[in-house]
């Protein structure tokens, strides 16, 4: 079973709070956890922002837990990786490779792109001749 340390959504609309718990992988976002650890408000200001049990969650890095991203940089903030190596960041060098797919996706933006640049002048020429007037069609 992995483990992972995440943050799972409280509060009502347009007014979030966060619970940061550790949870099976498979489980959904709100779902069941295993324990909390702390609470997170962004919008509150101060000391009441952030409520962590530092120490177990130490206990459940040192067990295998993986932190998500944001986990990770709200515990760098409150010292849990004090005296530890920091763990490293995955590898994500894959996502700036050329592809093929990539390649023909721009290349069909790009034909998008000039298309609608033709039609817009098109239309502005087309507004900067005189119409025709009923005289002028009857003779």
């Amino acid at each position: 079973m992995t483990v992972v340390i995440r943050m799972k959504r409280s509060g009502r609309r347009n007014r979030p709070c966060y619970r940061i718990s550790v949870a099976d992988r498979r489980s959904p976002r709100d779902g069941r956890t295993l324990e909390n650890l702390g609470l997170y408000d962004p919008i509150a200001a101060g000391e009441s922002q952030l409520t962590l049990d530092v120490e177990r969650a130490r206990h459940w890095l040192e067990h295998g837990a993986q932190p998500s991203e944001t986990v990770r940089s709200i515990f760098k903030r409150s010292g849990v990786y004090e005296g530890k190596p920091e763990p490293k960041k995955r590898d994500r060098s894959g996502r700036k490779q050329v592809t093929k797919r990539g390649t023909r996706r721009k290349a069909a933006k790009a034909a998008r792109t000039e298309a609608k640049t033709a039609r817009r002048t098109q239309r502005q020429l087309a507004k900067q001749q005189p119409a025709p007037t009923e005289e002028a069609t009857e003779a």
